[in-house]
């Protein structure tokens, strides 16, 4: 009983008629949550089932939908017991990993993606060499890297922020995440400056070099029309993914930065759209635009159609 008094508990006061429209806001997760494992699990088991999608650019793919599975547990299963909750609540611990998973495995996807810009580089501009750099052993590195790396980083602000003195203990969100900061009594100067550093690496790092080695294949592309053809053919989806998982991002930096001039339930419906269209727009898009998943994935869904 001790134990349980001393338990530190936040509210999270960013949901939006809650006791009114529970039924309907778990339905509507739960659908999308189950849809998302469902639309990731099938590509990746693709993947691991058909030998000749064991390359590293399929590899990669099969990472980075893992990732987006990841994320989405952090967030799906305690958002779906919160609608079904008289009050919203999490314990600050609770909530301190959730912001450690969440910042994790979203810095992991930036990682990803710029591993995956890195792979179609080699192949398309260096494809003598690409068989002798991609290995195996090269493949695996990049993948603990992506992981383990933010990991570290946002494991030392987390521990960081757990000694800070709380003054509030309410968070204007549906989920923790940065706006854990506007929860404490004073904002340490070391570690926004931190931050600022991890910001760059785990972000501005990735997007520099993932747009450069874009750069270098649309150089190449316009040179061989053979070259441009697989460019597009291979290039084109990790773009789109790029692009739909940026302006996310961005849309939750706008969030958290404009906490108190935000509407509340314009913050709900965005903060919505961030945890439901990347997880789903990743594998539809993979398993449009990609040739070999493509073809894997129709020849799949004719069997089930037939049985």
């Amino acid at each position: 009983m001790a134990a349980e008094l001393n338990v530190t508990y936040i509210t999270l006061e960013g949901h939006v008629k809650v006791q009114k429209y529970r039924y309907l806001y778990f339905m509507i997760m739960l659908f999308a949550y189950i849809l998302i494992i469902c639309c990731n699990a099938t590509i990746v088991c693709l993947i691991v089932i058909h030998l000749n999608l064991h390359e590293p650019m399929y590899i990669f793919i099969a990472a980075l939908l893992l990732n987006s599975v990841l994320l989405s547990t952090v967030i799906y299963p305690k958002l779906l017991i919160d609608f079904l909750s008289e009050k919203q609540i999490i314990s600050y611990s609770a909530c301190l990993f959730q912001c450690f998973l969440y910042y994790s495995l979203s810095s992991s996807e930036f990682l990803l993606l710029s591993v995956m810009a890195y792979d179609r580089y080699v192949s398309i501009c260096k494809p003598m060499e690409y068989p002798t750099i991609m290995r195996r052993t090269t493949v695996g590195i990049l993948l603990v890297v992506a992981w383990i790396l933010p990991a570290c980083h946002t494991a030392v602000a987390v521990v960081w922020n757990s000694y800070n003195r709380l003054c509030t203990f309410a968070l204007k969100g549906i989920f923790c995440n940065n706006s854990v900061n506007h929860l404490y009594c004073v904002t340490s100067r070391a570690l926004s400056i931190y931050g600022i550093f991890v910001l760059v690496n785990s972000v501005f790092f990735p997007m520099f070099f993932i747009l450069f080695t874009y750069t270098k294949i649309l150089i190449i592309s316009f040179r061989s029309g053979e070259v441009r053809k697989k460019a597009a053919q291979t290039c084109m989806p990790h773009l789109l993914v790029l692009i739909n998982y940026s302006c996310l991002v961005t849309y939750n930096v706008i969030i958290v930065r404009l906490e108190s001039d935000f509407p509340k339930v314009a913050r709900f419906v965005m903060t919505m759209q961030i945890i439901i269209y990347n997880p789903i727009f990743n594998p539809i898009i993979y398993g449009l635009k990609m040739k070999e998943i493509s073809k894997h994935l129709k020849r799949l869904l004719s069997q089930v159609k037939v049985n």
